[in-house]
């Protein structure tokens, strides 16, 4: 008998093996028409499939030496059907660009943002960033516009949101929370916005009733999220008012990929604009880069990074500001001597790893640092006349001061420093089952910080020395005689070092379903958040923790009309910054609690068709009850807290926005809000809160010069009801109530686009570039006069009190041009 060959049978065996293991591999980066990448899309051959990461990168292994037809899908988008053969070992790029569904767009509105519709989160269009005009262009100036979101000065980027102040609003960088300078008082020292326009990729916003994966604040998140580039290119823009460069790149096969920003940015155009003639000589200059590298498929290390140099130098010369009535005109007159130089340095960096465990578990873990160091030094004297003015029509001295009812001076002097070092180390995770996802975080805090605040004012009338109101003997001089010492009308002077560790903890689950026909949404999770204060100055050592729990809930019932009703809350806490513990004398108070919000939200989204295109009406109702109030002055964006926690407070509204394709292919929309924020301190009664903005109204539109389709209009327009804070600083809040005027302000900017996606050149001058266009700009269109604080000066001779407005920027022009190549 022949025996068998074994050598045969094991060949036969292996040769289906050997054939399956012949692969091929498919990659590329997929784009929508835009030329963004596009994330979440599906890529299927057979049984084999994978999904586009945020970067729209995808790799797919596929059957060598054979016809694969591999389908590529996407639920706003059209799908992809292609067929490749490739030979064993063979990589092929292709890089497919997908166009919009429309059918699935009239249900889903806007982009089909279902995924933050349901959160009560709004997704803001990167490209929109650039374009908008203002006089802080980029994210803020755009979150302006929403509504339950205001501010009163176009120099800052600072926003309050639905009744909180500037402290209470998150923000993040890529999962990792940044923070904002501490010393700034005015919106012209600040520069820049850490936020680089010209690096985001996605931008979302709550404006309240946020997840738990979010932290302890009590108003707001901003979740700003950079690009990772898919190709080389750089970006310019520059204006009269500063530039910017964005250099990206990617390397062959997408593991590698690096996107830096540089910017400056100079206020002069809009500083000399104002009344006030000045010397004024700013530097303001950050880098950002954002480095991502992929490891393995599973495993992605990426570092943020940022540095910046703020140099604020101000000499003020005169000021004229001409105000009263037409039956009594007057005006005040300055005249400066002195100068005001401070410096702002941060540098930030912050390193992060990755792993995709298995399909279901990824973890990472977040390190970073944040480092600033602070100077403040002014010596500003200021030489007052208050007078009448000549309001004689025809007369040659028309507008001038004829006579002098009040003379006086007013010496400011500060010498403030600051150093703060803060680091964070978080470990965190999603954990998804079946339709359940699961999000869990672990992060320790440092903050040390070093502090010296030497500041005070000496104001005299007539050569007479002014004592504080608070003053026991109050200087009535020349009619009295004064024989007490005198005291400088406001004097703060402490040195603090304080260290405050914290430990943070967050577990929150989200699950879709369905009840009935009706599709659904849940969201619950809770936080924790224990903290020790440790201040030198008083050998004073105080810990105490936090739990804050939290809920959304969503649904979308199968009616005939597109509606999404939503409802979230929870109780928030506020832990105190460095900020929030230091009183108005400068002296930390480590036992200050936490600010407690008991925060519900209430909303609904109308997606509807008008005139065959795409819209939304986004309404929101909302109640806050705080307790444990932390009370605090505000003066123009200086936050000055009590210290303590003898109030109590609330806040509700509503917030209405109507957004869609106003004019066919942009969105633009409208803006209504309506608050009220009340506190009682030490149970005095109710009265506004610093931040009681009663109504607001703004809108975003974009538009076409009729004939002319490369000519593109942006118009951003605002209007905020008076804030409190037109009384004097050290006036008794329950004595002295008065607002300041309404907020109107109106930009428009024109562009001219010579080369965009639909506008490409082979040949000539504009062959490299894959974007160019110029334009102008002009701020406050119909020079509204609008005024941030008050100055109050005192006549000597009627002891009347007069308050003088600090009017922010008049009408500017300002030139731009955007270039990608």
């Amino acid at each position: 008998m022949k025996k068998p060959n074994h050598t045969l049978k094991i060949l036969a065996f292996l040769f289906p093996l050997f054939c399956l293991a012949q692969t091929g591999t498919l990659k590329g980066v997929i784009l929508n028409e835009f030329n963004q990448p596009l994330d979440a899309v599906n890529i299927k051959s057979d049984d084999q499939g994978t999904q586009s990461n945020q970067n729209g990168y995808y790799e797919l292994k596929i059957p060598a030496n054979t016809d694969v037809k591999v389908v590529f899908s996407h639920i706003s988008h059209k799908n992809i059907t292609a067929t490749f053969n490739l030979k064993n070992g063979e990589s092929l790029t292709f890089n497919p660009v997908m166009k919009e569904d429309v059918e699935q767009i009239s249900t889903v509105i806007i982009n089909s943002k279902k995924r933050k519709d349901v959160e009560g989160i709004v997704n803001i269009d990167p490209a929109t960033l650039i374009k908008i005009p203002g006089a802080q262009a980029g994210v803020e100036n755009l979150l302006k516009t929403l509504p339950g979101v205001s501010s009163n000065n176009e120099l800052s980027t600072q926003y309050s949101v639905r009744g909180g102040n500037y402290d209470e609003n998150l923000i993040y960088v890529n999962g990792i929370e940044v923070y904002r300078p501490f010393l700034i008082r005015s919106g012209q020292q600040e520069g820049l916005s850490f936020v680089n326009s010209d690096l985001v990729q996605n931008v979302d916003f709550s404006a309240g009733g946020f997840q738990a994966k979010y932290g302890d604040k009590l108003s707001s998140v901003l979740d700003i999220t950079y690009r990772k580039p898919f190709e080389n290119a750089v970006a310019v823009d520059a204006s009269l008012l500063g530039a910017s460069v964005a250099i990206e790149t990617a390397s062959k096969d997408s593991k590698f990929t690096g996107i830096v920003g540089l910017r400056y940015r100079d206020n002069s155009l809009l500083v000399n604009a104002k009344e006030t003639e000045t010397n004024f000589n700013p530097t303001f200059v950050d880098v950002q880069s954002y480095l991502t590298y992929q490891f393995t498929d599973k495993l992605e290390i990426s570092f943020l990074g940022n540095a910046s140099l703020n140099k604020y130098n101000y000499i003020p010369l005169t000021r004229q500001t001409n105000f009263g009535t037409l039956d009594n005109p007057l005006a005040l007159i300055v005249q400066y001597q002195g100068q005001e130089k401070d410096r702002y340095q941060t540098l930030f960096g912050a390193l992060s790893a990755n792993y995709d465990v298995n399909d279901d578990l990824s973890v990472a873990l977040v390190t970073s640092t944040y480092h600033t160091t602070e100077e403040e030094y002014f010596d500003i004297l200021a030489q007052y006349a208050l007078g009448e003015v000549n309001s004689n029509i025809g007369d040659e001295n028309l507008g001038e001061v004829e006579f002098a009812e009040g003379i006086g001076s007013q010496l400011n002097h500060g010498r403030n420093d600051l150093d703060a070092l803060i680091t964070n180390v978080e470990a965190k995770g999603t954990y998804t089952k079946d339709d359940n996802e699961f999000k869990f975080s672990v992060k320790y805090t440092n903050e040390d910080i070093r502090d010296r605040l030497i500041e005070w004012e000496v104001i005299d009338s007539a050569g007479f020395s002014i004592n504080p109101p608070s003053s026991d003997a109050f200087n009535d001089q020349p009619y009295t005689p004064y024989e007490g010492p005198l005291e400088a009308f406001q004097n703060v002077r402490a040195r603090n070092n304080t260290t405050i560790t914290r430990i943070q903890a967050y577990l929150q689950w989200s699950k879709r379903s369905t009840i009935g026909d009706h599709d659904v949404w849940y969201n619950a999770g809770v936080r924790s958040h224990s903290w020790t204060v440790n201040d030198e100055a008083s050998n004073q050592e105080v810990s105490q923790s936090v739990f804050s729990p939290r809920a959304q809930f969503a649904i979308k019932p199968n009616w005939e009309k597109d509606m999404l009703f939503r409802i979230s809350g929870g109780l928030y806490y506020q832990p105190p910054f460095y900020r929030e513990l230091r009183d108005q004398n400068g002296v930390v108070q480590s036992d200050v609690k936490a600010q407690k919000s008991l925060h519900v939200v209430l909303g609904n989204d109308y997606s509807f068709k008008m005139w065959d295109r795409p819209f939304k009406l986004t309404s929101e109702a909302y109640y806050k009850k705080l307790t444990d109030v932390n009370p605090y002055t505000l003066e123009n964006v200086r936050i000055r807290y009590r210290a303590n926690n003898n109030a109590e407070a609330f806040a509700y509204g509503l917030d209405l926005r109507l957004n869609g394709e106003f004019v066919p292919g942009t969105e633009s929309w409208f803006s209504f809000g309506y608050l009220k924020t009340e506190e009682n301190i030490n149970n005095r009664g109710y009265i506004a809160r610093p931040t009681d903005q009663r109504l607001k109204f703004a809108a975003l539109f974009q538009d076409y010069v009729p004939n002319i389709p490369s000519m593109k209009m942006y118009l951003n327009l605002v209007y905020n009801t008076g804030l409190p804070g037109g009384s004097p600083s050290y006036a008794d809040p329950y004595v002295f109530q008065s607002r300041l005027p309404d907020y109107k302000r109106a930009d428009i900017g024109f562009q001219f686009v010579l080369v965009d996606k639909d506008k490409q050149f082979d040949s000539g001058w504009k062959k490299p570039f894959k974007d160019l266009s110029f334009g102008f700009e002009i701020f406050n269109v119909f020079n509204v006069q609008n005024s941030i604080t008050n100055t109050w000066v005192r006549d000597v001779y009627s002891k009347r009190q007069y308050a003088i407005p600090n009017y922010l920027t008049p009408r500017v022009f300002n030139v731009r041009t955007t270039m990608r190549f």
